[in-house]
């Protein structure tokens, strides 16, 4: 018989029941250091006072109205982004997956009103992870994504990573935009290179091509930055945002530049539940925060300290480990053994970590983690390669 929950996702059997900061409470009692946020979600950790007071604030006046109407909390979180940002309007979304439909159907209306309606097609990389819906498993070209979808959208060329020659050589009159993550994050935390992200931009720059960048994972703090594509000085046309700026609030949004969203005019685009005045109360505090220029420092330097202990993780585990990859605080340790025995053992460990492609387990834990909290999940994390070893010995 099937279960009242769809089965669509292998559980692992924790029941938590209580989070404060970097910690989870099973109910049995334990506590878990929480190095996944919710896979990047809970960017100041669980029940941050801030936005507890900002949600039950707003709670207590009004949940929802539509956006049939003027939101006050929509506005003054869309002028933060784009006082923060390179970003000219905003549009509110519940989730990254929604955010790649609109920067979908952005890009393409852009080139509808340009009179060149036959620029659909759209350029991804292979190990690219932009959500679940039909456009964006048809954006990911994985057969893991697609298979017993079809007919699958159509619009989309998915390249390998990093394999220049095979970029150019894919671009025609049909292409109208380059969708890529700054990070992977699913793909197994993979950094296109400074260097790359430049050459990106100025590619589409000559060919007159839009660059949609998805930060959904790597955005909001994740990485030292506000936003991960700041580090190599470069503008996108389009970016999705989700996961952190609504701190465990189901929030999203589409930030553009004016030119690139001259196409999106009323009735050509619409959410029921988007921008609502709960979740723009969270995502407005949780931009106040993590925008401030001390806060990022801040996470820099937890972000170095927090490498340098898995580079000695690493160097004690070299039947375990390979090495560490990503910045910020979105690192992966790249496994020798399967990286789904590393998650488990940490489950013993009462450490919370999150498996990513190519044998990766990923490190996402809150923005505001301690310094002391990073040493305890060094011992914790010592303690999960520990086990590991034993049991494959």
């Amino acid at each position: 018989m099937i279960p009242s929950v769809l089965p669509t996702y292998n559980r692992a059997p924790l029941h938590f029941v209580k989070g404060e900061g970097c910690w989870l409470t099973e109910e049995d009692g334990r506590r878990f250091l929480d190095l996944g946020s919710g896979i990047a979600v809970n960017a100041l950790g669980h029940a941050n006072p801030e936005l507890v007071k900002a949600l039950t604030d707003q709670a207590g006046k009004l949940w929802h109205v539509s956006n049939l109407y003027e939101i006050p909390n929509q506005q003054a979180l869309a002028d933060k982004l784009v006082e923060t940002s390179f970003a000219d309007t905003v549009f509110f979304t519940n989730s990254g997956t929604e955010s790649c439909e609109l920067a979908v159907k952005m890009a393409r209306k852009y080139w509808y009103e340009k009179g060149q309606p036959d620029k659909t097609t759209i350029l991804t990389f292979e190990g690219c992870f932009h959500g679940r819906s039909s456009a964006a498993i048809a954006a990911s070209g994985s057969e893991k994504m697609v298979k017993g979808f079809g007919p699958v959208l159509g619009g989309f060329k998915t390249l390998p990573w990093g394999d220049h020659d095979a970029l150019h050589a894919a671009i025609d009159e049909t292409v109208g935009a380059i969708l890529i993550e700054p990070v992977q994050g699913e793909g197994g935390i993979r950094t296109l290179p400074d260097q790359c992200l430049k050459g990106l931009r100025a590619l589409c720059d000559e060919k007159g091509i839009l660059l949609i960048l998805d930060e959904v994972q790597c955005g909001v703090g994740r990485t030292g930055r506000l936003f991960a594509h700041e580090w190599a000085g470069v503008e996108p046309d389009i970016m999705m945002v989700a996961k952190g700026i609504g701190g465990g609030f189901p929030l999203g949004a589409v930030l553009a530049k004016e030119e690139a969203a001259f196409g999106m005019t009323a009735g050509t685009h619409g959410s029921t539940y988007g921008g609502n005045p709960l979740g723009c109360a969270v995502g407005k505090t949780v931009m106040d925060i993590v925008s401030d220029p001390e806060f990022l420092e801040g996470v820099r330097v937890r972000a170095g300290l927090l490498r340098q202990k898995l580079e000695g993780l690493v160097a004690a585990h070299p039947d375990v480990f390979e090495g560490v990859r990503g910045n910020g605080l979105m690192l992966g340790l790249k496994c020798k053994l399967p990286n789904v025995d590393v998650v488990k053992a940490g489950y013993d460990a009462e450490v919370i970590t999150v498996p990513a492609a190519d044998n990766i387990v990923r490190l996402l834990p809150p923005l505001n983690i301690s310094e002391d909290e990073i040493g305890e999940a060094f011992k914790r994390l010592d303690a999960a390669a520990s086990a590991v070893t034993t049991v494959s010995a």
